[in-house]
Order: C-alpha cells, then sequence, then structure tokens
C-alpha cells in the first residue's frame, strides 16, 4: 500500500467502526454479496479498479486475489485507519498483492480532486443510497470507468423514477458522510445508468441474502433494507446471466 493512512482518531470511533462493519450480520451480508459478483462469470482478472466508499476494506482482497490494481477512496478516518491496519497486517504476513492497493482519504464529493485519470472498473457497492445527489455522483462515476461500472445500492420499491432522499445519522460509520442519503428506485438507477453507458444490465440472480427480493411486485416491510446490483458496460456483454431490462423477478444466486 502506497501513502500509508495515519488519521488520528479515537478509541471510541475505532470501536464504533469494528462493531458496524465487523459484527456476524455484516460480514454474512457482504461475503453473499461478493460471492454473487463472482457467480456472475464477468472478467474481472488483471484490472484496474476504482473503490469507492471503501468502508474498513472488506472488498479489497476480493480484487487484489484477482491480480487488480485497487484504488479505493473512503472519507471517514477511522475507516481508514481499519483499512490501512488490515493491509499493513496482511502485508507482514506474506499476502504478496498488498502493492497493488492504495487507499485515499477523501468524499466521493471530491473525487475528481483526489483521484486522476480513468479505470477499467469501477467498483460502487454499498455507496450510492448514502449519496445526497447520487445523479451527479453517477455521472462522475461513468466518467472515470472505461469498462464496467459494478454498483449496489439500497432501492426503494416503485415502478416511478424516484430518489427519495432522506436523513441519516452522521455518527453511524455506515452510514452518510454528511448525513443526507437517499433511497432510489430501481427505474430510476436503471434509467440514468442507460444515459450513461452504452448498455446497462441487471443480474437475473440476487445474491442469496434477505436484503434482496427476488419478487419486485410485493413491498417487502419497511423496516429492513431492500438492495439491487446493476452494471454499467462500455462494451455489450454476451452473458446468460444477465438482463438488460428491470425483471420483476429474480431468482437467489
Amino acid at each position: 500500500m502506497s501513502g500509508p493512512i495515519k488519521p488520528a482518531v479515537s478509541q471510541d470511533a475505532l470501536i464504533a467502526a469494528f462493531k458496524g462493519f465487523k459484527n456476524p450480520q455484516y460480514q454474512r451480508h457482504n461475503s453473499r454479496r461478493l460471492e454473487h459478483l463472482a457467480s456472475l462469470g464477468l472478467d474481472l482478472h488483471g484490472k484496474s479498479v476504482l473503490e469507492l466508499g471503501a468502508g474498513v476494506g472488506d472488498h479489497a482482497t476480493f480484487f487484489l486475489d484477482r491480480d487488480c490494481t485497487l484504488t479505493s477512496l473512503e472519507p471517514r478516518p477511522e475507516n481508514c485507519k481499519i483499512f490501512a491496519d488490515t493491509m499493513t497486517m496482511l502485508g507482514a504476513a506474506g499476502y504478496g498483492r498488498t502493492p497493488k492497493s492504495r487507499l485515499i482519504s477523501g468524499d466521493v464529493e471530491s473525487l475528481d480532486r483526489l483521484v486522476a485519470g480513468t479505470f477499467d472498473i469501477v467498483f460502487c457497492y454499498g455507496l450510492l443510497y448514502h449519496l445526497k445527489d447520487p445523479e451527479s455522483m453517477l455521472a462522475a462515476m461513468a466518467a472515470r470507468c472505461t469498462g464496467l461500472l459494478l454498483l449496489e445500492t439500497c432501492v426503494s420499491f416503485g415502478r416511478e423514477e424516484a430518489i427519495n432522499s432522506l436523513s441519516e445519522p452522521v455518527a453511524d460509520p455506515t452510514q452518510a458522510f454528511d448525513g443526507t442519503g437517499c433511497r432510489p428506485t430501481r427505474p430510476w438507477v436503471f434509467s440514468r445508468l442507460k444515459e450513461l453507458f452504452p448498455h446497462a444490465y441487471v443480474p437475473r440472480t440476487q445474491p442469496a441474502h434477505e436484503e434482496f427480493p427476488l419478487d419486485w411486485t410485493v413491498p417487502i416491510p419497511a423496516a429492513g433494507y431492500t438492495r439491487a446490483i446493476f452494471i454499467g458496460a462500455r462494451a455489450a456483454l454476451n452473458n446468460p446471466l444477465l438482463l438488460d431490462d428491470l425483471p420483476d423477478r429474480q431468482t437467489a444466486g
């Protein structure tokens, strides 16, 4: 890892970050997301990857194990500290790919100032719904992407195109950095991707987790998160696991 980040953070902030990201519920959710991504048969090997909203680095080794060069952007100092320490420990244990990982401390709204160049893959799992202006940030992501935008986000049920802004607790290290997030509908996200990319897809399958609905005709209770996965592509993907429209039903992957 180049340019080690050593932010001054309180012990309480570090504990909150560990509780938010390292608890069994989140780790199970994260495992289901990544195993689903691996199941899609996408060409993810040896790519340059820009990861937005990196959290504590739980996705990093997914790409490093595929010989990718990874640039990760994360705004919260406590999350950056855990991410950087994890990569240091992996390097000390002989994990040979850590030099291909670079962590930048900053929010996604500062992307143009903090990160130069374009990337084969822009990876944005679990961030879009924490943004107050998802439309402009999708445009910024697309501008940096020469291949695939891999997007996972919480969404709202509905056939209309809507952003559905809402407040999120700033003190929670897993929530919106500035306190304002959104719960866009699937049609809103898919329409934006079709505007920004020549090709937009959703998987036939969803991760095998209760937050990823299989039937979009019947809203689930409002208490839980509802998530969906999207892909923006510069070139057409001849992949039977992907659909170029929004299905009412999906299967568990």
